[in-house]
């Protein structure tokens, strides 16, 4: 996980490059008979409204240059396929400081245009395996552009008036939710988890991440009992 107190206004591509290279970080020890309020898992002193009436929400709040994110997102995106009716999901990237609040508008004007989900998949990977330095508004223009967007339509997505709104409301959600590091879970606007908090020491990244997805479907039962 990476936190959100890694971040100075001052962090530069060189702590980036070495986050990267970081080991899976530790997770907390399972305790016996299931997932542990207060350490496999956190519980919201003051839970949201739901977002759709009759359905539990997940959201992944994540960046597009963390290495912990990248590593969760294929048994990620496995397990979100399996879902059933009563559960929704939606990515939701985070805004610590003006490095990846550029990332956070690529975020939404990919999804203003109707591409995140899409161009999910290649977004990381010109973060994580091209390491292309998107550390300006026209790096991440190129970048659309060489997704196979319209240049034009993508800059006018990406500086859209109301962008700042949409940033605006995605961080008021992780302050509800108390994001303090990414990947991490929210589940039905109560409960939050992730693969530092889930897993346990030692364990690959992906074994982290199962745990952290095994505790989801923990949360998202406690929630579904809590609505009927």
């Amino acid at each position: 996980m990476i936190k959100r107190r890694d971040f100075s206004a001052t962090l530069g591509l060189g702590t980036l490059a070495s986050l990267g290279l970081a080991g899976a970080m530790p997770g907390l020890a399972h305790a016996q008979g299931g997932p542990v309020e207060g350490k496999q898992f956190e519980r919201l002193a003051a839970p949201l409204p739901p977002a759709q009436p009759g359905k539990i929400e997940v959201i992944e709040f994540f960046w597009y240059g963390c290495p912990h994110c990248f590593a969760f997102d294929p048994v990620l995106s496995a397990w979100v396929k399996q879902l059933p009716p009563d559960v929704s999901f939606r990515r939701l990237h985070v805004s610590w400081n003006a490095y990846n609040k550029l990332h956070q508008r690529l975020f939404f004007a990919l999804e203003a245009m109707g591409k995140e989900a899409e161009l999910h998949d290649r977004v990381f990977q010109a973060f994580q395996v091209e390491r292309l330095p998107l550390d300006s508004e026209k790096a991440i223009t190129e970048l659309a552009v060489k997704l196979g967007l319209d240049g034009a339509k993508f800059s006018a997505a990406f500086n859209n008036f109301g962008m700042n709104a949409k940033c605006e409301q995605a961080n008021k959600l992780s302050e509800s939710y108390r994001i303090d590091g990414v990947p991490a879970l929210g589940v039905g606007g109560m409960f939050l988890t992730s693969p530092s908090k889930a897993g346990i020491r030692g364990q690959s990244e992906q074994l982290q991440g199962k745990q952290a997805i095994a505790v989801a479907d923990h949360l998202i039962n406690l929630a579904r009992q809590r609505k009927g």
